[in-house]
């Protein structure tokens, strides 16, 4: 920082300081604070929807992995036991579902998502941090515009022996705020426009998710559907009416029987 740069900082570190003691007036601009406000919330809920994006993505990676890794265990336990029945050959048609699933993750959501979802979301993400240095400098120029005005107010209340000393204060009260102002009015009006396009940036974005999740879901319905072919026709009715739960607890029953499942004596 340039000895102009901290001497800046200085002052205005000072002017705060005495906007805090009442010394000095602070220039209060509503009109901007509910501007700037409703920026802090859209900014906020941009920086939560990328984070729970992502969130997404990588549950529905971790999903399929998980759902492979099941796949193969359960692939494992019945074709051990007997490869040509319809229990290993149900585990078999499973595995070969997710493992298609699996693979349609990388090949038909991965890539597409991050095009149309997480790049988008980066890019409004982007825009910022740019924006709060708009509102920074801002708040600086408004600073120096304050002070400013204290400065040239004491002078007409207390007139300086030195006649230069009023016009050249007038002078830069003038320069300050004629700074203050257009950056001022620059975000009073620009900041609205930028919330504005948050709904025509994202539906795009929207539409895409709605439909990959669609396809997503349409085909693990079309690949495990599949799998149901190798059970018995009653198997679903036999589950609605509590039966499979009767035969669960029968296995279950013949386990506690046996020796090394039994309760130390």
């Amino acid at each position: 920082m340039s000895w102009s740069g901290f001497k800046k900082s200085m002052n205005r570190a000072g002017t705060t300081l005495l906007q805090k003691t009442g010394q000095i007036e602070r220039t209060v601009d509503r009109e901007f604070a509910d501007e700037e406000a409703k920026f802090k919330i859209f900014e906020k809920e941009c920086g939560q929807l990328q984070k729970d994006s992502k969130a997404y993505l990588d549950a529905m990676r971790a999903m399929t992995a998980a759902q492979t890794r099941i796949a193969e265990t359960l692939d494992v336990f019945y074709g051990s036991a007997d490869q040509v029945s319809e229990g290993a050959m149900a585990a078999h048609a499973y595995k070969m579902s997710v493992d298609d699933l699996d693979t349609g993750i990388g090949r038909e959501l991965d890539a597409p998502y991050r095009t149309t979802i997480l790049e988008p979301l980066g890019k409004m993400n982007a825009y910022f941090p740019i924006v709060n240095e708009h509102i920074t400098k801002r708040n600086k120029k408004l600073l120096d515009y304050d002070a400013a005005r204290s400065k040239m107010r004491k002078l007409i209340d207390k007139p300086s022996e030195d006649p230069t000393k009023l016009p050249k204060a007038q002078q830069e009260h003038d320069d300050a705020k004629e700074v203050f102002d257009m950056l001022n009015d620059q975000l009073i009006s620009e900041l609205p426009q930028l919330l504005d396009l948050r709904v025509p940036f994202f539906d795009p974005s929207f539409e895409a998710m709605i439909r990959m999740q669609c396809k997503f879901a349409e085909e693990g319905y079309e690949k495990l559907s599949g799998v149901q072919r190798y059970f018995a026709d009653g198997v679903r009715d036999d589950y609605a009416a509590g039966q499979l739960d009767a035969q669960v607890e029968g296995v279950l029953q013949e386990m506690r029987e046996l020796s090394i499942c039994g309760a130390a004596s």
